[in-house]
């Protein structure tokens, strides 16, 4: 089994170097592709670095196949970036990655486990079914993203409790099979009701979830959250 990871990355450079160490170590065969979307700070430096210190210290991560990295040269979005890195998926499992560290690749294991072992054809992983100790949202950023959830499930006939997850867990058939067009956050809501319209297969896997404040470098936003609703 190859697991394909996805990472479009936008003005990440604080972070993107340590978030590709995480996903390198972790014990599952994988491919790592990343998008950098034209960023305008020095993510591509940091990309050189990470792939560099790939190149030099290839037996330290025995469970990466490849790393693959693309820069665009005009910034188009996430549902964009994620499009381009579908096309050059070979895994039998392919999953979405932010580039910052607010979810934990370590738990890679538990979100491939229901299509493994359990019949699953799609994951989603939810930050709302985090067990332990758990993140304190702001009340209103909560209230947005159950409303808009519960609003998604009307439309899709699902139970899902977290729309607006990073983590989807496809497999790759499935996922090369669905055509969706948004560009940017739009393809979050997009792909659940791709999903909701297949004889798919779905669970939902617990996260646990580290937020970060727009000044530490978050993108998304309300008026994202407007645009889903359209979508």
């Amino acid at each position: 089994m190859l697991l394909s990871v996805i990472v479009p990355a936008y003005n990440e450079e604080k972070t993107v170097e340590e978030l590709l160490h995480r996903v390198f170590v972790v014990p599952i065969m994988k491919e790592v592709i990343v998008v950098n979307d034209a960023s305008t700070d020095e993510t591509r430096k940091a990309l050189d670095r990470a792939e560099k210190n790939f190149s030099d210290k290839k037996t330290d991560y025995p469970n990466v196949r490849s790393l693959k990295i693309i820069h665009k040269e005009k910034n188009a979005g996430k549902g964009a970036a994620i499009r381009t890195g579908i096309e050059h998926v070979t895994g039998d499992i392919t999953l979405f990655q932010d580039a910052d560290l607010e979810l934990e690749p370590q738990e890679y294991p538990q979100l491939i486990e229901p299509i493994l072992n359990w019949g699953a054809d799609v994951v989603l992983g939810s930050r709302f079914r985090m067990e332990g100790p758990k993140y304190v949202y702001r009340f209103w950023h909560s209230m947005i993203n159950k409303s808009f959830t519960m609003f998604s499930n009307m439309m899709t006939n699902l139970t899902l409790t977290d729309i607006w997850t990073c983590y989807k867990v496809f497999k790759t058939p499935i996922l090369k099979s669905m055509k969706f067009e948004s560009d940017r956050f739009g393809m979050e809501p997009e792909l659940v009701a791709l999903i909701s319209k297949g004889n798919y297969t779905i669970y939902e896997v617990p996260v646990t979830y580290k937020a970060r404040t727009k000044s530490q470098g978050k993108k998304i936003g309300f008026k994202d959250a407007i645009n889903g609703i359209w979508v």
